[in-house]
């Protein structure tokens, strides 16, 4: 009995360890540095309850906040539609559709990095490969600005569509192989036609499945930033700056010249706050979730 207690602990471990270095003690160190003034130099200089002050009166923060919701909700809104109906054709008997599912499923294993640098050169507003294919065949007269003030937030969105996509589509494809097929014989038996079958027999038995697929989009969507970090660093004037961008920009300054713009006790405060923020549009889901369950 001993042994295998012996062989329990050795397993779990790693995991444990790894779990308290990298995410308990940098949550315990944040909760600390929260309270003072501290740029990662000298001593730290208690300030109470300054930084949370602080918060509460930085515009720029308020507009990452605005700015994110816009991302989340323009993300949410085509994301999980487009992925249900994908899933929906997917999951009939198609010739080639392995291999479609594989093809939408692809941007799904790649790096938001990668994934950025890669629409950075499609979406160039000088020599991008989709303005060139619009100037070729005659579709607009100029050049559009596809990461200029206008354009930049559509732009944003409409790459982490791409990435997402396929892989909501995975999840509701398997909550589709979930629902028995006598199901949709008995609405036949009935009379039913295909979206009678959709709203009275798929979208109900996908209940389950598809709370936990928004509850992941949303979280998801609202934590995203590092797409936007690499293809417009927030820019063009704040116009994609979102919360966890600019928490990131206070914490880890992204060139040399701003080193000395790191503040790691206003960062930790705007990273609890924007945790709160973070966790009551969660618990609001979850109440939102509860009636759901009634209706399902």
């Amino acid at each position: 009995m001993k042994l295998k207690k012996v062989h329990a602990y050795v397993f779990v471990f790693p995991s444990l360890f790894l779990t308290l270095v990298f995410g308990i003690y940098p949550l315990l160190w944040a909760l600390r540095y929260m309270f003072y003034d501290y740029q990662g130099f000298g001593t730290p200089v208690f300030i109470g309850l300054d930084n949370f002050a602080r918060v509460l009166r930085d515009q720029q923060f308020w507009s990452s906040v605005g700015n994110t919701g816009i991302y989340a909700l323009g993300k949410l809104f085509i994301t999980i539609p487009m992925s249900l109906v994908l899933a929906i054709i997917l999951n009939r008997k198609l010739k080639g559709r392995s291999l479609l599912r594989a093809i939408y499923y692809v941007p799904t294993i790649f790096s938001a990095s990668v994934m950025a640098i890669v629409f950075f050169i499609i979406f160039n507003s000088y020599n991008g490969i989709l303005n060139q294919l619009l100037l070729k065949y005659h579709l607009v007269s100029a050049p559009i600005n596809w990461l200029g003030a206008d354009q930049a937030m559509l732009t944003t969105i409409i790459i982490a569509i791409w990435g997402a996509v396929g892989n909501y589509m995975l999840l509701f494809l398997a909550g589709l192989q979930g629902i028995p097929n006598d199901l949709y014989e008995a609405a036949s038996l009935d009379g039913a036609n295909e979206f009678q079958k959709l709203k009275y027999v798929t979208i109900p038995m996908l209940g389950p499945v598809m709370q936990m697929i928004i509850m992941l989009a949303i979280t998801i969507s609202l934590k995203g930033y590092e797409s936007i970090m690499v293809l417009t660093e927030g820019g063009p004037y704040g116009k994609t700056e979102v919360m966890y961008l600019y928490l990131f920009k206070l914490l880890f300054p992204v060139s040399a010249e701003s080193q000395s713009l790191q503040q790691l006790g206003y960062g930790s405060a705007v990273g609890f706050t924007t945790a709160l923020l973070v966790g009551g549009v969660t618990f609001i889901y979850f109440r939102i979730s509860k009636k759901l369950n009634d209706i399902y």
